[in-house]
């Protein structure tokens, strides 16, 4: 389909503090005992875009992420590991690597999204309609945090904000307005163009941008150049082509339309009829398109460029893995509604050993080479590889990482537990996060508290 992807893996994210560390920066945090960004490799790979270029902020991250791409991955993605400067934003981390980008269209999707919507499905769509740019919609989820993140339990009744307030064509096929960030609680101002060429517009707040586009590379890299402090692809970049779409002028160097290819083959055989019957939807002609004709039907010299929409199903499954509840959500939720999304779907690892009378419950998850003494329970939860648990062990809707130790009588119910902590006998924790390699001393009592070693 000659798509190039750059997955935005990002690195260590404050919003994910204590979870993240050096060690372990955010591309690599565990769901269901999986790296985060295995979940957009291999829907990468199902839609058969192969050639990839994963960046990474800080070269210290860009180390173990690329250990682990090329010790998974090896033979079926053709991957290229960049690191950028920490705190770029996205679209700076775009414009850093903007010399690596030679294909016509660039498929850009977030390292932390977790879906299960084929990105060549977007991909198509794009090549359809030969958009500027094309991004994904998706029902915002039932549950969730703020796109700020939170903070564990304490955030937990925070009711839903509003994501995006999104403008839509009658067709919901064109982007015609997108407001974002402090923008939402504004006034809406419409561009009058557009709402001229269009007759109507649906405004929606039901839908959340998924952090994946695809992108016409010369319109990309025009905007990157001239717009050089643009820093985010949500806040900076996307509302300026929607903006500007009727007025692109501006943009000198775009690509004669008409070069769509949609009898190329898009995807692997998982998806092919899926992206097959978009290819064959042609719309009839847009506003872009009567906007661009004189009165008489002639062309006139008015220059446009489309800014169109894939929306995912509402039964498609699409959380972005950005603050501490997400992470929870996330992990509950690819051990219970959303399993399918795990591969391969095994519950309990090759070889972990369980005391007498200690019960697993449903949508849980242990992982390979971890022990559970006698008269534990373990419900909603995931355990990690290598764990010592002891015996009268409570842990309840909780996710418990990598070489974890945990003494007797020990009751954990809504919290992190990072790799390497030791919990000592008869620790009670709720709605916590305790940093890698911390030690908790025997018989503490926390609530709703961040637990970490201090930085030297």
């Amino acid at each position: 389909m000659d798509f190039q992807v750059v997955v935005l893996a990002g690195g260590n994210s404050k919003n994910l503090t204590p979870l993240v560390s050096k060690e372990l920066p955010k591309p690599l945090l565990p769901v269901a005992n999986c790296p985060v960004l295995n979940y957009v490799l291999h829907q990468l790979e199902q839609s058969n875009l192969k050639d990839l270029i994963v960046v990474v902020e800080g070269e210290d991250a860009a180390l173990p992420v690329g250990a682990w791409i090329s010790g998974t991955f090896i033979d079926r993605l053709h991957v290229e590991i960049a690191a950028v400067p920490e705190d770029i934003g996205t679209a700076g981390a775009l414009r850093a690597i903007s010399h690596h980008l030679t294909a016509k269209d660039i498929l850009v999707v977030s390292g932390d999204l977790v879906s299960d919507v084929p990105p060549g499905a977007l991909a198509a769509t794009h090549r359809r309609h030969d958009a500027a740019v094309t991004t994904m919609l998706c029902s915002i989820p039932v549950r969730g945090p703020l796109e700020s993140g939170s903070s564990g339990g304490k955030d937990k009744a925070k009711k839903l904000g509003r994501y995006n307030i999104i403008g839509l064509d009658p067709s919901k096929q064109f982007l015609l307005h997108i407001a974002t960030g402090a923008e939402i609680e504004k006034d809406a101002r419409i561009s009058k163009c557009i709402l001229h060429a269009v007759g109507q517009m649906e405004m929606r707040s039901d839908l959340m941008d998924a952090h994946m586009y695809a992108f016409k590379r010369s319109v990309l890299q025009e905007v990157l150049d001239i717009k050089d402090t643009f820093q985010s692809l949500k806040e900076d970049v996307l509302p300026y082509l929607v903006r500007s779409q009727l007025k692109s002028g501006a943009l000198l160097n775009r690509t004669p339309q008409g070069e769509e290819n949609s009898n190329e083959k898009v995807s692997s055989q998982n998806n092919q009829a899926f992206i097959s019957r978009i290819l064959a939807n042609a719309s009839t002609l847009s506003f872009h398109g009567l906007y661009s004709e004189n009165p008489d039907g002639s062309s006139s010299t008015r220059k446009t460029h489309k800014c169109c929409v894939y929306i995912a199903s509402s039964s498609s499954y699409c959380v972005r893995l950005n603050s501490i509840q997400a992470f929870m959500d996330i992990n509950r939720d690819v051990t219970g509604d959303a399993d399918h999304l795990l591969s391969p779907n095994n519950i309990i690892g090759p070889s972990p050993k369980l005391g007498t009378k200690t019960t697993v419950g449903p949508n849980c998850r242990l992982g390979e080479g971890s022990e559970m003494g006698d008269k534990c329970q373990v419900k909603r939860s995931i355990i990690g590889r290598h764990c010592r648990i002891g015996s009268h062990v409570k842990v309840v809707n909780s996710v418990v990482m990598n070489h974890v130790t945990i003494g007797d009588g020990c009751i954990i119910q809504g919290s992190v537990i990072c790799s390497n902590v030791q919990l000592q006998e008869r620790v009670v924790l709720k709605d916590c996060q305790v940093g890698a390699g911390f030690v908790v001393t025997a018989g503490s009592e926390y609530k709703a508290e961040s637990l970490a070693k201090k930085e030297k």
